[in-house]
Formats: structure tokens, sequence, C-alpha cells
């Protein structure tokens, strides 16, 4: 089970069922904040719908499909990222990232994004990773800019969030590109 130990008290960690409350609060705590964006927050109603979550990603692991992770700051958990499935025969993937709304602009999800883009590409072989982002959601698109992603359009009306559609900015990155010395600082 991957864990990254990111330095300055970011924990990239494998959700355990013992998690559930904190991931729940985690949810709560800003809740008409992440439901802007993430189509899943009205389901989200209480620790047991984190278990459901927590064992639906545990299984994505076993199933060697890729991975969901907690990210912690000095213990509290602040946020989530992982892989949706990966497409092994055309070696690439997508990454999904959320954070507290009182957990951002320290950097916490671009390191964190930062080092699941090098394990795709170092352990899982991958050759392409994407980010989608919804247009508006300015904060989120400038994690894949700051990294160096290629911005490749925009996919229109790509997600129902609740009562609308959202256009998607998608970025991407090949292994190449992000094998290069000339990659952003991280």
């Amino acid at each position: 089970m991957p864990q990254f130990d990111l330095g300055d008290g970011l924990e990239l960690k494998t959700l355990e069922l013992e998690h559930s409350e904190a991931l729940y609060e985690a949810v709560d705590s800003c809740r008409a904040y992440l439901r802007k964006w993430l189509p899943w927050v009205d389901s989200t109603r209480s620790p047991r719908d984190s278990v459901i979550f927590i064992e639906s990603s545990r299984r994505q692991e076993e199933a060697e499909n890729g991975f969901q992770l907690g990210i912690w700051q000095n213990g509290l958990l602040v946020g989530c990222i992982g892989f949706h499935a990966l497409n092994k025969s055309n070696r690439r993937t997508s990454l999904g990232y959320w954070l507290r709304e009182d957990a951002q602009g320290r950097g916490i999800a671009r390191r964190s994004v930062a080092k699941l883009v090098d394990h795709a590409f170092e352990e899982f072989k991958m050759h392409r990773l994407e980010i989608r982002c919804g247009v508006e959601n300015v904060k989120s698109r400038a994690i894949p800019e700051k990294l160096g992603f290629k911005f490749e359009g925009v996919a229109r009306d790509c997600e129902w969030i609740y009562d609308r559609f959202i256009d998607h900015a998608v970025y991407a990155v090949l292994a190449p590109e992000w094998n290069t010395a000339t990659r952003p600082a991280r």
C-alpha cells in the first residue's frame, strides 16, 4: 500500500476504515465550497458514506487499477488524491484531488500531485497523465499549470454537477516531458 512522506508534516496515506470519521469531517467542514466542483458531496451524508468510499478505494487498489490516498497535514486529514482507472494498454491515466478550503494556498495540492505524477511514470510506467478541472475552478487549474502540464483544450458540458453541466479544462503531461531537467520546481 503506497504511502509517501513529503516532509513538513505532509503525508499521503492509504485510507483505512478508522479514517471514515476524519474523511467525513473533512468533507463536511467545507461542503458548500466542495459542492461547486464535485458531484459526490451531497451523497456524503455520514461517516458510513466515507466507509463505502474507503472500501471502494481498497478494491481499486487490490485490482491494481490505481489507488486513492488521504492527504494529511500535521496529522489532520485535509483532502484526497488518487488515480482514476489505469489504462494499461494505452499507458495512460488521470488524476483527481480535492482539499479542504482552509488547507488551500500552501502548496499541499501541488506537492501531492507532483508526487503521484512521479509514481505514475516511475512505478506504473504510464506514458500520459491527464488532469481535468472545472474551467472556472481557478485554484484547481493552477496545479497542473504550475507543474508544467500542457493545456489541451476544453471539454464542453463534460460533467453534471447537481443542477448544471460544467466544462472541463483538460491538461496533460507525457512521461518524456515530466522527466526532463527543465520541469518546474516542486
